[in-house]
């Protein structure tokens, strides 16, 4: 399928959505986008679209000399990871997937807790430590909106709380992959925060009426449009190596406990969806902010999951110029967490991710898969922006 809905009201911009269930309050935020001066040609909502803060969840947004915080998103360079191994399904029985269940739980802190002291781990952050000194330099209030600050060297390696997750799946072929869903930890979260609300500071100095306060913006050229990239930036680029260290980690975790040895056979696929990039689309260079989705250019390779207990997706980009080279980043939320908890019960929870080794209890209750938009459906709304490569399976998924 293609665009399925195109909002266009007077003196906005267009709003190219790749989906017919894009609800109203979705709708509403993508038209305030529209209304701002500075973006470049259209707005384009991918099939998983829903509401965030200003900005949806699912949208794409080229702007020129200006970028939204908000429309980044606070979980900065928050993203997907994910390799194929040498191992197929013949080779991790019920009591391996048991023993690497419980082995990932012990080597990858979840939710608040975080590495006490892994020496390995921690020299990995530390070449973060100088850049973020200056970063703080400039803005030392930014200090105070973190608590116990400097305990962003041992998040390095662990994977949050939410739908942050990590799973092992099984392709269509059978073989074994390893897929991790995590971000820039609550750095990252208190760097985007921060500038949302420098931002605000900035629509009030300028005396400008937006309209969703949200949508504040920072106009490149600016002390604060010129931090808040090297601030987002390095960001980004400890999200990536968080990712990067908890795959190994599940790695040696697997190695422990299978007795036969095995490789990554295909190359790691690690791909943000909650960051801004310089890219040159419809003849201008643009600052594009991908809030919920990921690059999907002629031939790079992407990841879309579906919930716990529904099949995910490695994709190749087809470089749909329409979404900006663009594509969903995942199913997509139908319903919020405090919804979910209302509608559904544990025995739902056990019902929808039977044969997945994964908590089944009141804690990830709102994670639930009919929580979600069914990726399928997702899948369908989006063939002309990538094609599938393989498909996978959960036999283990673990959360926050």
């Amino acid at each position: 399928m293609s665009i399925q809905q195109i909002i266009k009201g007077e003196g906005q911009w267009p709003v190219y959505i790749w989906t017919d269930e894009c609800d109203e309050k979705s709708k509403q935020q993508l038209t305030n986008v529209a209304q701002l001066p500075f973006i470049n040609h259209h707005i384009a909502a991918m099939p998983d679209v829903h509401v965030g803060r200003g900005a949806t969840i699912g949208s794409v947004i080229a702007t020129t000399q200006a970028i939204i915080p908000a429309a980044v998103g606070v979980d900065l360079g928050c993203g997907m990871i994910a390799c194929r191994l040498s191992l197929n399904a013949n080779d991790i029985d019920e009591q391996s997937i048991l023993k690497i269940y419980n082995q990932i739980h012990r080597d990858v802190p979840v939710g608040r807790n975080q590495h006490q002291s892994d020496r390995a781990l921690t020299d990995i952050a530390l070449p973060f430590e100088a850049e973020l000194k200056v970063i703080i330099h400039k803005h030392p209030k930014l200090r105070k909106a973190f608590r116990n600050f400097d305990n962003w060297i041992y998040q390095m390696g662990t994977l949050g709380g939410g739908n942050h997750f990590i799973e092992i799946c099984l392709d269509e072929a059978q073989h074994v992959w390893v897929m991790l869903h995590s971000g820039s930890r609550g750095i990252g979260n208190a760097i985007g925060t921060y500038f949302i609300e420098r931002a605000k500071k900035d629509m009030l100095k300028w005396d400008v009426h937006l309209p969703d306060t949200d949508l504040a913006y920072l106009q490149e050229g600016s002390v604060n449009f010129d931090d808040y990239i090297e601030a987002v930036d390095w960001a980004q680029r400890y999200a990536y190596q968080n990712r990067q260290a908890m795959l190994d980690l599940v790695l040696a975790g697997m190695h422990r406990h299978l007795q036969i040895p095995f490789t990554v056979t295909r190359e790691v696929v690690n791909c943000h969806h909650n960051y801004v990039a310089r890219e040159h689309h419809f003849g201008v260079d643009s600052w594009v902010t991908r809030k919920g989705a990921i690059r999907a250019g002629i031939g790079e390779m992407g990841i879309i999951p579906g919930s716990m207990g529904a099949k995910s997706y490695i994709v190749r980009g087809k470089g749909n110029p329409d979404s900006f080279c663009s594509c969903a980043h995942g199913a997509g939320r139908k319903m919020s967490r405090t919804e979910a908890r209302h509608v559904f019960t544990v025995e739902d929870l056990k019902q929808q991710t039977a044969g997945v080794q994964c908590k089944k209890d009141n804690s990830v209750l709102d994670e639930i898969p009919g929580a979600y938009k069914d990726i399928d459906t997702v899948m369908a709304n989006q063939d002309d922006l990538v094609e599938v490569v393989h498909t996978l399976k959960q036999i283990i998924t673990i959360k926050g």
